[in-house]
């Protein structure tokens, strides 16, 4: 086949594609369109957040392929919804099914715009993608497992709860296909256990944007743990689903110097030219949350080990508090980083110095090299009749 004839049978296929492609688009602007040319295996499709692995290839409008993931031989992945791809990305791959190929047709507006994506695409080009789902599977917020989301319903601006914010939700909780839990709840984010909602359900909701409706899937640590939940005849080490909705929120006060000075005075602590004293007076050396809110104040000042005892003396109290198992891991973490940081700091200044010293070793060398050439010149006899 010519490179004519390929030309030509590509403005074919993106014709076909124009006239019979399913409109994609909220709007039905018929900015994307899909042809199906693979049917998936599975009936779930990804959902906002969802990290997404796909093969590609892409052409413009003429037939001239522009990329192909294919030809690198590698998966390209971005997270769904995120505007980390262009926009026709994001609307058509959250139409797909697992195993699932198709065509999109993407105009400009959907794709790169007046602006286009220089040297290989011009300004105002349609596009058109072949793309192949591979897989996806939910947001792991915390890059550990323990808590996965799957957003049903993305929601409302760039604002999140922060910790101590009142929050109203929605919730249903699942646990092995049973639901156990199912009610309109309002509470200060950092206190859901005091109304039987777990640790996860409070970190996953700093998040979490107004009016977003989501999945989350807790692991044991951050759902009931050992302890189980008998009220709701949950068993120990069990995993948990719930579904959340984040109706409305007022946040906390956001800046660091409130935030800090608010924990500072609920743990009972002044501060005085520099130095940080907390008062024997109305602190019980034995109450939880005044220890707790003590160790919140001690790791936003950075102090870590002590901060990391208060946690322990809080867990010494009440052994089923998860909220300060949890923040023990942050303080481990934190010193860990500030460890690393350090042992960089430390390696740098020392191979400054090694260089340092190393020059000036060179330098004496040379320097002695040089006393020995003169000092062997003075030793040696002047021939006759020569100057």
């Amino acid at each position: 086949m010519t490179t004519d004839e390929a030309t030509k049978n590509e403005e074919v296929q993106t014709a076909a594609l124009a006239e019979q492609g399913e409109d994609i688009t909220p709007n039905q602007d018929r900015g994307v369109l899909k042809v199906v040319k693979r049917p998936g295996n599975e009936d779930k499709s990804p959902m906002i957040g969802d990290k997404v692995y796909v093969h590609y290839k892409g052409k413009l409008a003429n037939g001239k392929k522009f990329d192909s993931s294919r030809d690198r031989n590698e998966p390209f992945i971005f997270s769904l919804g995120k505007g980390q791809v262009i926009k026709a990305w994001d609307i058509g791959v959250a139409t797909m099914k697992k195993g699932e190929i198709c065509h999109l047709l993407c105009k400009p507006e959907y794709a790169y715009g007046s602006a286009g994506s220089v040297p290989k695409i011009p300004s105002n080009a349609t596009l058109f993608f072949e793309i192949e789902l591979l897989n996806f599977k939910g947001e792991d917020l915390f890059e550990d497992g323990g808590i996965i989301r799957r957003i049903k319903r993305k929601g409302e601006g760039y604002s999140n709860p922060n910790e101590g914010a009142t929050v109203e939700i929605h919730l249903e909780g699942f646990c092995s296909g049973r639901i156990f839990d199912c009610r309109d709840v309002t509470f200060v984010v950092g206190e859901g256990e005091d109304h039987d909602i777990p640790i996860g359900i409070d970190k996953a909701l700093e998040k979490m944007q107004r009016e977003e409706y989501c999945i989350l899937y807790l692991g044991p640590r951050y759902g009931f743990g050992e302890a189980g939940k008998p009220k709701f005849g949950i068993e120990a080490n069990a995993e948990l689903v719930y579904e959340v909705t984040l109706k409305s929120f007022e946040k906390a006060k956001e800046s660091w110097e409130m935030d800090t000075k608010e924990k500072l005075e609920q743990a009972a602590i002044v501060k005085e030219k520099g130095t940080v004293y907390f008062k024997a007076l109305g602190l019980d050396q034995v109450n939880e949350k005044g220890l707790y809110r003590r160790g919140e104040a001690r790791l936003l000042m950075n102090e870590f080990e002590l901060a990391k005892c208060d946690f322990q003396k809080v867990l010494e109290v009440n052994p089923q508090n998860k909220a300060a198992k949890s923040q023990i891991t942050v303080c481990q973490k934190k010193m860990k980083e500030h460890n690393e940081r350090d042992r960089r700091i430390y390696a740098n200044m020392f191979k400054k110095f090694a260089e340092r010293d190393a020059k000036a070793s060179k330098a004496v060398g040379e320097n002695e090299a040089e006393k020995a050439t003169c000092e062997e010149g003075l030793k040696t006899p002047v021939a006759e009749g020569k100057v």
